[in-house]
């Protein structure tokens, strides 16, 4: 396109000079040989500018929609060069993915002057707070990839309000009254199956798909597209975490007791298995003292066999008498 306005520009320069010139020599006398200034030159810039009116350039990642006096025109043109009316209007219409953010504002305070028109940016939302099977709310950061259905793009134009004159307010639109109440209302459906810990850790995964799915669907109608729903981050409300908190201490505390209630139980078992083997070795030597004395008394000789048995050879170095208290000493 460019090398055709060139081309054409060129053209009108060059008819307007070679005019000039051709009039300066006529008037001059002088002679000269005059510039070619034919017709064809002219129609050059004529003709071009009478295509270029019927020529519109739909850039790329967008679509046209063509506004005819009639009322919207049933068609999408899609990107390139089309050629149409010039009394026809035609609108662009974003055909990229669009991202919608719910997510906890932890820069802009609710002081903040500007906090109304941040909370009004229709591309981020709050954070998302929605039940479970408890009751308990937990907070979702949660993002919804989206875009529009570029077969439909003159639907939405022809059946979607252009939210306060805003640029692509169409899109304001469908975020404000579509994908915002949608993902909130698949979102609130789905946690409310599962209890908080699922919710935060074990089915973080198994909730993103199924509020997927739903929210594909209910935005069909609307002829848009769902790409993608991400689970950014989970919360739980304040005082619930204080008391899970609190809940998770008291069993903390509670499995610590019955550890040393256990290491007791052990310690007070095996002191009663060392008191009953004191015990039977006691009863065990009583009984064998018993016997031994029963045998030395039936057969007094048993103790002079006994000693016999622990005599290591060596006679005694004292040996008493006759029972008169006269001690030898055979050393000497």
């Amino acid at each position: 396109m460019k090398i055709l306005n060139t081309i054409a520009v060129i053209a009108i320069i060059y008819s307007i000079v070679a005019a000039l010139y051709n009039n300066m020599i006529r008037k001059s006398n002088k002679g000269g040989k005059p510039l070619a200034n034919s017709i064809f030159l002219w129609l050059i810039p004529v003709i071009y500018l009478a295509c270029s009116s019927f020529l519109t350039i739909i850039p790329a990642q967008e679509c046209g929609v063509v506004i005819t006096p009639s009322g919207v025109k049933h068609q999408t043109y899609s990107t390139g060069w089309h050629l149409i009316f010039p009394w026809y209007e035609v609108q662009t219409m974003d055909k990229t993915a669009q991202v919608y953010t719910c997510a906890k504002r932890n820069d802009v305070s609710r002081s903040d002057p500007n906090y109304k028109s941040y909370k009004a940016d229709a591309t981020q939302s709050e954070t998302v707070w929605t039940p479970t099977i408890d009751g308990i709310k937990m907070g979702f950061d949660i993002s919804a990839s989206w875009r529009i259905d570029p077969e439909y793009a003159w639907w939405i134009y022809d059946n979607v309000s252009e939210t306060d004159g805003k640029e692509n307010g169409r899109f304001y639109w469908l975020e404000e009254n579509v994908i915002k109440p949608k993902l909130k209302s698949a979102l609130a459906l789905t946690t409310s199956k599962y209890t908080p810990i699922q919710v935060y850790s074990t089915s973080r995964e198994e909730i993103q798909a199924i509020v997927f799915e739903k929210m594909k669907k209910d935005i069909e109608s609307y002829h848009l597209f769902l790409e993608q729903i991400d689970i950014r981050e989970v919360y739980y409300n304040s005082d619930y975490e204080t008391a899970l908190n609190q809940k998770k201490l008291e069993e903390q505390k509670a499995l610590t007791l019955v550890e040393v209630t256990k290491q007791k139980e052990e310690l007070k078992k095996q002191a009663e298995i060392d008191k009953d083997i004191q015990i039977l070795t006691a009863e065990g030597e009583a009984e064998a003292l018993k016997i031994k004395g029963a045998s030395v008394s039936s057969n007094p000789k048993i103790v002079q066999l006994e000693w016999i048995s622990k005599w290591d050879g060596k006679l005694p170095e004292i040996m008493t008498g006759d029972g008169n208290g006269l001690l030898l000493n055979l050393d000497k």
